[in-house]
């Protein structure tokens, strides 16, 4: 639900938060809710809102805020790989042991962005998909 623009007698607008009306229930171990409970007054909040700030930073770090998932990346990887190595012997040429190693590594250095490169296109495909649908 929104904020509401609220007006008071000195023409200030102020935006009252949005009413929290839905609930989320789990149930913890003793021993989880202890580990909860510690990490919420280490940061000085109350539980309830330790858990909400988590949950919703979580759910907001998706793959493709955070980066792929391992084996998106591994497959990235593989596709990295295979296009520059089957690209020059397709045309006839030879890879030395050198450029080898020297793609290899460029392929581990740049997988985790492409990986996520490639994440955020499907994900922009899919929102698109849904606003005409």
């Amino acid at each position: 639900m929104a904020s509401k623009a609220l007006s008071n007698s000195t023409k200030e607008t102020v935006k009252r938060p949005a009413v929290r009306s839905r609930q989320i229930g789990v149930r913890l171990t003793e021993e989880e809710y202890a580990k909860f409970e510690q990490s919420a007054w280490k940061s000085g909040r109350t539980i309830g809102d330790w858990v909400r700030e988590t949950v919703l930073k979580v759910a907001h770090s998706s793959p493709v805020a955070l980066g792929a998932d391992p084996l998106m990346t591994e497959i990235v990887a593989l596709q990295l790989f295979l296009t520059n190595v089957l690209s020059p012997v397709a045309c006839g040429g030879r890879m030395s042991a050198e450029q080898y190693q020297e793609l290899m590594c460029n392929v581990k250095t740049n997988k985790h962005r492409a990986a996520r490169e490639v994440v955020a296109q499907y994900a922009a495909e899919n929102e698109e998909e849904k606003r005409h649908a």
